[in-house]
């Protein structure tokens, strides 16, 4: 009976000491998404069991056990009652548990890698040849590592639980108030500032393959204004938005991935294969006085760090899957995360070093790669091919809002149906999500310039991706004092909230110094 018995999610509202435990019934081993109203048995294995009945009956043979310990081990020498959460069968990340490795990979592929890896040339113009590749190969390995210890945090031998929200792993670790104030702006940021930034990135990217298609007859109509672009990019991705969960929008993150490589390799082929720019020069760029070079330095420094994201999705992706003692979930999802992270080594590395080549200082700071394929080969490529990477951008733009505004999604239900103790209707359901992509949107047409500040969003969510997962490591699994684990991630814990501060400082001082194009309700 220990392979069909699943480890339930931790709970998303704290319940009563008086409430009894719930177990699980055979149809939710594997998927409590069959229903959104969660199937609940009495003890004797009756749906409604009538206690007036007088009427002898012969008993029935139930799957579940009268009791449920710690990941259904019934070896444990304390044995603890395992309450089934109804409310987690109503929320869109854990409404079902039918994923697998696959799914897994398109997720995390999706997710892992965007347009904020085509700026990483521009912190080569900082750091250089050597050091930027060494700075681009210590921050991949050490974020891997964190992600392996997010997927291996995701369930709770001991107490049976299945943290499957990162800000649930925090608030467990850290306690809620301490947890609030460390990772609650991080998270947030990370799911609608995001989301924020992708209608404007896709918003213009389409705008701008409307002009390639088009051609001269743009000159001659009225076009679109950049306002309105976003508006067509946010009613795309709303639209797409009422697909009810996390496993529903599989196969928009396999297209969101199948894009994102799509278009990543294309740019830098494109740029290598047009050859390095007449008068490019690879020395670091170096200007005023020591300590500005070295506030330089660190908002390279933050770049790469931006470039790596999904963090804060790991735990939500790994909560799709059914898992058992036997059948852990953290096998078929490290499977499937080794497979997607090699596949964004193969774009991120070769986009950084083949767009430095390609370009040198001369890499537009603002846009980096795909601003620079437009601006000095938008007459030496043919407009399907410009036409091509552009549209690509646009669909993994629309990809990459359905996983990133998940999150949010699942929030916004979960207040729902914490006060309601029902699911949360379609109706509803829609209009949550009609309101969180048009905030976006007016979010991206108040603050147009939100996509230039890499370096400063680098520092600020770093902790959530090379900081957190270290000391929740540490909390959680309690490694034996100065054993190897411990020292690891004591060191990279602190020097991963060292760097954050900071980041953050030396990303304001660069602002400040050189400034950015501020336009509040002008997107450009």
């Amino acid at each position: 009976m220990g392979e069909g018995k699943e480890i339930y999610s931790a709970p998303i509202t704290p319940k009563t000491a008086s409430s009894p435990p719930v177990s699980c019934p055979p149809s939710q081993f594997h998927s409590p998404s069959l229903t959104r109203s969660p199937l609940l048995q009495s003890e004797n294995g009756d749906a409604h069991p009538n206690p007036k009945s007088k009427t002898p009956r012969t008993p029935r043979i139930s799957l579940t056990p009268r009791f449920i310990t710690p990941l259904g081990s019934p070896m444990r020498k304390a044995l603890r009652l395992t309450k089934l959460d109804p409310q987690d069968a109503w929320l869109p990340i854990t409404e079902s548990r039918n994923g697998n490795k696959y799914y897994a990979a398109f997720h995390t592929l999706c997710s892992g890698i965007g347009t904020q890896a085509l700026v990483l040339p521009v912190a080569f113009t900082i750091l250089g040849w050597t050091w930027g590749t060494i700075s681009l190969s210590i921050a991949f390995v050490w974020q891997l590592y964190t992600l392996w210890l997010l997927v291996h945090l995701h369930e709770s031998v001991e107490q049976g639980i299945r943290y499957s929200r990162y800000l649930q792993l925090v608030f467990a670790t850290f306690g809620e108030k301490m947890g609030k104030l460390l990772a609650m702006f991080p998270i947030l940021y990370l799911s609608a500032g995001t989301c924020t930034t992708l209608i404007i990135i896709g918003g213009t990217t389409a705008r701008t393959f409307y002009q390639v298609v088009c051609g001269d007859a743009c000159a001659t109509s009225k076009p679109l204004t950049t306002t309105e672009w976003y508006l067509v990019f946010t009613c795309a991705a709303v639209v797409l938005s009422q697909l009810p969960n996390l496993n529903s929008i599989a196969g928009i993150s396999l297209v969101g991935a199948v894009t994102a490589v799509g278009y990543c390799t294309s740019i830098w082929a494109v740029s290598v294969a047009q050859g390095a720019l007449t008068g490019v020069n690879y020395d670091p760029i170096r200007k005023g006085s020591s300590a500005e070079n070295a506030f330089s330095i660190l908002n390279a420094l933050g770049i790469i760090a931006f470039a790596f994201r999904g963090h804060n999705l790991i735990l939500e992706i790994q909560a799709t899957m059914p898992s058992s003692e036997k059948h852990p979930s953290h096998v078929p999802m490290w499977k499937g995360v080794k497979v997607s992270y090699t596949i964004i080594a193969a774009c991120l590395f070769p986009l950084a070093i083949g767009g430095y080549w390609a370009y040198g200082q001369l890499i537009p700071s603002d846009g980096g790669m795909l601003t620079a394929l437009y601006t000095y080969h938008s007459h030496d490529v043919s407009s399907f091919v410009l036409g091509f990477i552009s549209i690509f951008v646009v669909i993994n733009g629309l990809c990459s809002f359905q996983i990133y505004g998940m999150p949010a999604f699942d929030d916004m239900e979960s207040t729902y149906t914490t006060r309601m103790k029902k699911p949360c209707p379609w109706w509803l359901r829609s209009i949550f999500r009609f309101f969180f992509g048009f905030l976006c949107f007016f979010i991206g047409v108040a603050i147009p310039f939100l996509s230039s500040l890499a370096g400063l969003i680098g520092g600020v969510s770093l902790p959530v991706t090379l900081a957190y997962p270290c000391f929740m490591w540490l909390k959680i699994k309690k490694p034996k004092k100065h054993s190897v684990m411990w020292c690891l991630n004591w060191f990279l814990g602190t020097l991963g909230m060292s760097l954050s501060g900071i980041l953050v400082v030396a990303s304001i001082y660069i602002i400040v110094d050189t400034g950015i194009n501020v336009s509040f309700f002008n997107p450009q």
